[in-house]
């Protein structure tokens, strides 16, 4: 019962480690599956916005746009079942995420990703060879299946294949891929808008079936994880992998036997759904469930599924809508870069509020640039000056998104739960974050009408929420392994109240009266 662990500044154990070649090949390949999620974000809005695509499946908001010039701007597309089409992807994906929890713990997260990217592809080509809105939302929720179970799998996937101090740089190649999949749909966008013969919109959404013959075809070769191996009764194969993916000249005995201590202690666990709930989770199930809402709240989504249809709001051209949406793409890209190279070194916290700092200034300055030009009315032009300093500013903010909330809203909750919760605990953090994407997805353009510019000002408020959140509750996560994460919050000042010297393990030792904990 007394003893403890060696303890590094991180606050946990220094694992022997090296990123060898074959756990960065299998993080690249895994990290793919954040190409369908980022491909969908990026196609939606663009699609949305191309009169063949309007005037097939919803000519009354195609005539409100024909007529926008002398109506209110804010409100010219604002249509319910526009916004389905949107968001009823999310909404699936939200459901798909509780049955992906069961096969990533009982097949492993590799079967999982494969079963999210077939089920994308066949939704990519219902999508592409859509004749009416039916099978338009059917497609999007056979993608959304795809996303929830990829979204479910793959950032658990990569922090257990990362070695601790590099698991942040590595999780995050999950959230460039999905800027990447966002870039290259905008891109496309582009292109397409300019088939004259009106069907770009098929080969918009038909080539979602790229991404997800990328994902569905490298999880065939991807491994499955030391901790799935484990945990599902391989356990020689589960050291033939752990020193395979630290080097071959690492003694790995230390990782392997708390891996082991950490597989054992979550079999007697028989209810994770309802063990969550347990008072010493506390911390990592508030975690769960207020990153990704908070996430969602940062207005991120208002840009990325929107981004052509609000730009053309604001008095942008066809054209130039979907140029100025690849340029916030192109920005979302290279600061999510920042933070992989960041993560680790400076750590979530400080990236976390300095991201929250610089995006509720620039929503502000936004509202307020809006307001000038087009005031509550909505009637108003805005010169292609004033235009470019709109742009400037929103590309800032999606900068401060994508090198805080953007990537640590995926990494934080999937390095905090101990392996006994750990699928109920991500499939939480993906139904939340899902269910939100859902609400703003289907409510955004209605708000738009209502609220006016005042809706930057909505988002920049919850901005200031949740960075004073992240500056009280939560504690620097970096360096720390997976499995000794619980240190982390018993060291807390709030979350130490809800754990007791019992409930924290380090590998098989308890902490108990004579062991330290990790300076704060």
């Amino acid at each position: 019962m007394a003893g403890g662990a060696i303890v590094n500044t991180g606050g946990g154990k220094d694992y022997p480690g090296k990123l060898t070649l074959f756990v960065f090949f299998t993080c690249v390949v895994a990290a793919t599956g954040g190409l369908i999620f980022g491909y969908d974000i990026g196609i939606s809005g663009g699609v949305t916005s191309m009169d063949p695509f309007l005037k097939k499946f919803f000519p009354e908001v195609f005539r409100k746009k024909q007529m926008a010039n002398k109506n209110n701007q804010y409100c010219k597309y604002d249509n319910q079942l526009l916004q389905t089409f949107t968001s009823s992807l999310y909404l699936a994906a939200l459901v798909a995420s509780f049955f992906a929890a069961t096969v990533t713990r009982v097949l492993g997260r590799k079967w999982s990703m494969f079963g999210g990217g077939l089920t994308f592809l066949i939704g990519a080509a219902l999508n592409g060879a859509a004749e009416n809105v039916a099978m338009l939302i059917i497609g999007r929720i056979l993608l959304g299946v795809g996303v929830g179970f990829a979204n479910q799998s793959v950032p658990v996937y990569l922090s257990e294949m990362a070695p601790a101090r590099l698991r942040g740089m590595l999780n995050i190649g999950f959230q460039l891929m999905i800027t990447i999949g966002i870039l290259a749909a905008e891109l496309i966008n582009y292109g397409t808008a300019k088939i004259k013969a009106g069907y770009g919109w098929r080969v918009s959404l038909a080539l979602a079936a790229v991404p997800a013959a990328i994902i569905t075809l490298g999880s065939l070769f991807l491994p499955d994880t030391p901790n799935s191996l484990i945990d599902r009764g391989h356990p020689e194969q589960a050291e033939r992998m752990l020193r395979r993916i630290r080097g071959s000249d690492v003694d790995v005995s230390d990782e392997y036997a708390d891996l082991v201590a950490a597989s054992e202690e979550s079999k007697l666990v028989q209810h994770p759904w309802r063990n969550i709930l347990k008072r010493k989770y506390r911390a990592q199930l508030t975690m769960a469930v207020f990153i990704p809402f908070f996430q969602q709240l940062t207005g991120i989504n208002v840009i990325m599924f929107y981004a052509p249809v609000l730009f053309e709001t604001l008095g942008f051209k066809g054209d130039a809508s979907l140029m100025s949406a690849v340029i916030t793409g192109l920005v979302n890209v290279f600061a999510t870069l920042v933070s992989i190279f960041t993560v680790d070194r400076l750590g979530r916290r400080k990236l976390f509020l300095q991201g929250g700092a610089q995006m509720m200034v620039c929503q502000v300055v936004v509202g307020t640039l809006i307001a000038v030009k087009f005031g509550s009315s909505g009637i108003g032009d805005i010169p292609k000056g004033y235009a470019a300093v709109v742009v400037l500013f929103i590309c800032v903010y999606v900068a401060g998104f994508a090198w805080s909330w953007g990537p640590l809203g995926w990494l934080v909750p999937s390095e905090i739960f101990p392996l006994e919760i750990r699928p109920a605990g991500q499939s939480i953090n993906v139904s939340v974050n899902m269910l939100f994407t859902f609400v703003i997805a289907q409510a955004f353009l209605t708000m738009l009408c209502h609220m006016k510019f005042g809706l930057f000002y909505f988002f920049a408020g919850w901005v200031v929420i949740m960075t004073v959140f992240i500056a009280l509750f939560l504690p620097e996560t970096k360096n720390v392994p997976i499995e000794e994460m619980v240190l982390v919050w018993k060291r807390h000042w709030f979350w130490n109240r809800f754990i007791g010297d019992d409930d924290v393990h380090v590998g098989a030792n308890h902490v108990s009266n004579g062991s330290k904990l990790p300076a704060a």
